[in-house]
């Protein structure tokens, strides 16, 4: 009986898509000046959401910060208003 830890693709499928909406809703408040920084911690994806959120946080005017967790355990986002200084 095969009791592989792996989950199926469409169950990575899905929770990718669901983390990179977390990343998207986090980028459109803080680009609609709801808040000035968020933070989406536990994503289990974190570092492969990280090219298809960059160009979402450039497309809003946002800044996209990775937040590398220890041991090489991925990364949280955070999502920051850019001011004008």
């Amino acid at each position: 009986m095969d009791q592989s830890t792996e989950q199926p693709a469409s169950s990575v499928g899905r929770t990718l898509d669901q983390e990179l909406n977390l990343v998207r809703e986090a980028i459109a408040l803080v680009a609609s000046g709801g808040s000035r920084r968020v933070v989406v911690g536990g994503l289990r994806f974190g570092e492969a959401l990280l090219v298809p959120a960059q160009m979402l946080a450039t497309e809003a005017g946002v800044r996209l910060i990775p937040l590398w967790m220890p041991d090489d355990a991925g990364a949280d986002i955070a999502v920051e208003r850019i001011d004008d200084d």
